[in-house]
């Protein structure tokens, strides 16, 4: 999934819509960074045996107690460095 793409996925969760943010990266479950994203939205939305399942899917730890903007501000920075 593009950059693009995953960066407007981070700002619609950021403004509160985390529902069309599920609908972009629930879209490529190959890539990690989606899965990530995807595992913060389940989190925010209280499902935390999909968002642990998506963690792993993206490789990372299941922090559940983590503030969910500042994980979402980590993954912008991680996309920063990847472009």
């Amino acid at each position: 999934m593009n950059i693009e793409k995953l960066n407007e996925a981070i700002d619609l969760v950021l403004a509160g819509d985390w529902e069309q943010a599920h609908g972009i990266v629930q879209k490529d479950e190959s890539d990690q960074v989606a899965c990530w994203i995807h595992a913060v939205v389940h989190k925010i939305e209280g499902d935390l045996g999909n968002a642990g399942y998506w963690y792993r899917k993206a490789g990372r730890p299941a922090d559940l107690d983590r503030d969910t903007s500042a994980e979402l501000q980590e993954i912008r920075r991680f996309l920063e460095q990847k472009a």
